[in-house]
């Protein structure tokens, strides 16, 4: 979506909403669809994929607004001080494991929580890409296992709820 973004001159992400995990088939191939639609505000843009064989319906993985020009800092925090004044530390010890115990096995690359703190309905984490993935860094906007490390953070924080 960012890259999509820029192309449009949209290349700020100001709101992402995840909707479904994409799945890869054991075979076959997948068709990836991503769309932008200028608005009043910026930009809208949707990832939708199906697979070439089978259903040829289009599941709708992700929704973003996209801006010419970065959001403003939302909250009231500036955090100046690290961790934020109040959050209380969430212990990330054997958080892969637990995961990979409730069957979400997740791979060197993709295990970069490092810290987590909690204020209320506000998580705040500390993530960083693995050394391995770092030489290739470059090549993102945002790289894929580091975006994935942050949205991690909601589940150590406990704001992801049920099964």
């Amino acid at each position: 979506m960012l890259r999509a973004g820029e192309e449009v001159g949209c290349p700020h992400v100001t709101e992402l909403t995840l909707h479904t995990p994409m799945t890869l088939p054991d075979a076959g191939s997948v068709q990836v669809q991503v769309t932008v639609t200028a608005d009043s505000g910026g930009c809208t843009a949707t990832i939708h994929t199906r697979p070439d064989a089978g259903d040829p319906a289009w599941t709708l993985h992700a929704t973003a607004n996209l801006a010419g020009a970065p959001a403003a800092t939302v909250g009231t925090s500036d955090l100046a001080v690290w961790p934020p004044p109040g959050a209380q530390p969430i212990a990330v010890e054997g958080f892969y494991q637990r995961l990979a115990d409730a069957g979400y096995a997740y791979g060197p690359a993709f295990q970069g929580l490092r810290a987590v703190w909690q204020d209320g309905q506000d998580v705040y984490a500390e993530v960083a890409l693995p050394e391995a993935q770092r030489a290739d860094a470059a090549r993102y906007g945002l790289h894929p296992a580091l975006l994935d490390a942050a949205v991690q953070a909601m589940a150590a924080g406990g704001l992801v709820g049920g099964e």
